[in-house]
């Protein structure tokens, strides 16, 4: 009998025995904090009505109430399945279970009932973050973590009570759970986040389990040959001091050359490998690539990369628990990330909701082998409508050109910049090597030599309020630097907002190109923007008063003292999906 042939008989026989039907309730999660801040006040307060003003129109939302990380996104027999930390009773943190919906497209999408609540010994205070994986008998299965009553964190699996279900509605968790709890090694209430599980020539399953040892980082290895039965392996696939809590771990291969996402289980010389850990003390992601040794167990990140606090991001914005997956009907390779809300907890309750993902995007390995790229998914540029182009237009210091005809508040923009000349870039200091701190004193009002240029979203017609997307560059002592910058601090006339000023280094040389690519997805509250073909990424969300639905403006802008030429601008209205979980 194959390796495959017995694995399906021992989950068969499992699922055959443990086989049950499981009653959803809704469990309050409280004092459990882990990464988010508790309001008892606010969790169960009914929503009566919800604010639309800064809803989005086109990225994924439910209809109400809190959201977090997205769970387990596949693709299985036809269908795409997202599944996301939701709260059912409130536009705060906490109640949470696994919100499911369903589509065929990545932009309509299906709600269905949660497919993971609380009710369990091994999940009574908790179900927390978790992948999917489809095992090689074509039969999904979830690996999350859950809270026993000790607020041990434990992972655990479930199966679909229905296979033939093309939806995959319903979801059992069997008596055989926990599957992994943490030994006296392991700091039990840090320890969360299965990855998808991976299939080793040798026979054995791996997945990753993020956790900490005080401030290391730490993912831990499990392995198992039935995948019912798993140890954790002598050491940690990788860990890192100094980063602490590696939450939402996500470890993949990418090709080497080409845009082709790979299963997570392909190794092989032709192949690298990603390791994306999300940074529970500040709150952001950070990626290596590097090769995978599984005769050792180790993955090792090349040593020309930071492996750490200022490593590389998927997205220098507000970004956060990201979880990829193979797409083998594209033979793509997708990411989902989290965009919390920069209001206030008040203004979320007010609003009767909080949190979107993010537009899915492809990933693939950039050519130099330095970096991933990432661009959103083809499919959403089914909802353009009401095309407008602007070329060969050149914009001199202090000048916004508008881009009419275009639902500013709600639309997709692509932008081509040409730089005739960059002699008068400004001198680059070595020692700012934190984008973010540039990106504020020298933001979109400072007048500089080559830059700031971009676009301005979500703009008043006065200028009062606007979302700056810019770039600027500056000389180094060998080559030029360039900045990119998503300056929310203008964003609004509301106080008491959130505004940074997000930014990242573009890996460019423009001194030989004399261009650079901008895209911005601005959807209300949220402007999602890819530079340089998606070598930085930086999400925003904003909240104006005046730049709203229709009053809200785009235009082209440069405040460096040499021009620049918009060599091509296209701009598309956004229609809203048939269905978002309506």
């Amino acid at each position: 009998m194959s390796t495959a042939s017995k694995f399906y008989s021992v989950l068969t026989s499992t699922l055959f025995c443990y086989l049950a039907v499981i009653t959803f309730i809704g469990t309050a999660i409280n004092g459990v904090e882990a990464s988010h801040r508790i309001y008892p006040q606010f969790q169960s307060l009914s929503v009566d009505i919800v604010d639309q003003i800064h809803r989005t129109a086109y990225h994924f939302q439910p209809p109400k109430h809190w959201i977090n990380d997205p769970n387990a996104p596949m693709y299985y027999n036809g269908v795409y399945h997202l599944f996301y930390q939701y709260n059912p009773k409130g536009a705060v943190w906490g109640n949470i279970v696994w919100a499911h919906s369903v589509s065929t497209d990545l932009i309509n999408w299906i709600p269905l009932k949660p497919a993971i609540v609380p009710s369990e010994p091994f999940d009574i205070k908790g179900c927390w973050s978790g992948s999917a994986t489809v095992l090689p008998n074509n039969i999904p299965i979830i690996l999350y973590t859950g809270l026993d009553s000790n607020e041990t964190q434990l992972q655990n699996y479930a199966v679909p009570a229905n296979i033939s279900d093309p939806h995959l509605e319903n979801w059992i968790k069997p008596a055989n759970n926990p599957l992994v709890a943490p030994d006296h090694t392991v700091n039990r209430t840090a320890f969360r986040d299965p990855t998808t599980a991976w299939l080793g020539s040798d026979g054995w399953w791996r997945m990753l389990v993020g956790s900490k040892n005080k401030r290391r980082g730490i993912a831990h290895l499990y392995k198992s040959k039935d995948f019912m039965n798993w140890v954790k392996a002598k050491h940690p696939i990788h860990s890192r001091p100094d980063t602490g809590m590696w939450e939402c771990p996500d470890f993949f291969p990418v090709p080497k050359s080409g845009e082709n996402g790979l299963d997570v289980g392909i190794t092989g010389r032709d192949v690298r490998h990603v390791l994306k850990v999300s940074l529970d003390l500040t709150r952001y992601e950070y990626y290596t690539i590097g090769r995978y040794y599984p005769e050792i167990d180790r993955y090792i990140p090349y040593d020309t990369l930071v492996d750490g606090w200022a490593g590389l991001r998927p997205d220098y914005g507000n970004f956060y628990a990201s979880k990829s997956f193979f797409d083998p009907k594209t033979n793509r390779r997708i990411l989902w990330g989290w965009a919390n809300e920069s209001d206030s907890r008040q203004d979320d309750v007010d609003k009767g909701w909080a949190g979107i993902q993010t537009i899915p995007r492809k990933v693939w390995l950039d050519p130099s082998g330095k970096q991933l790229r990432l661009w959103p998914v083809e499919e959403v540029e089914k909802l353009r409508k009401d095309p407008v182009l602007m070329e060969n237009t050149a914009v001199e210091l202090g000048q916004h050109v508008e881009v009419t005809g275009v639902t500013a508040a709600q639309c997709d923009v692509e932008v081509s910049f040409t730089i005739p000349s960059l002699e008068k870039a400004e001198p680059f200091d070595p020692e700012w090597v934190n984008a973010q701190d540039l990106c504020a004193p020298m933001g979109a009002k400072k007048q500089g030599g080559v830059g700031p240029f971009g676009l301005l979203t979500l703009a008043s017609e006065d200028l009062e309020e606007a979302t700056p997307v810019f770039f600027r560059v500056f000389k180094a002592d060998t080559k030029y630097v360039v900045l990119m910058c998503s300056d929310a601090s203008s964003s609004s006339l509301k106080e008491g907002l959130y505004k940074p000023s997000f930014a990242g280094f573009v890996n460019v040389d423009i001194e030989a190109e004399k261009r650079i690519s901008l895209r911005s997805l601005i959807d209300h509250s949220v402007v999602e923007s890819f530079g340089a073909g998606g070598k930085t990424c930086i999400t925003s969300r904003v909240y104006p008063t005046k730049a709203v639905d229709g009053e809200a403006h785009l235009f082209v802008f440069n405040n460096g003292t040499e021009a620049v030429h918009v060599e091509k601008l296209s701009a598309w209205s956004m229609n809203r999906p048939l269905r978002m979980n309506n």
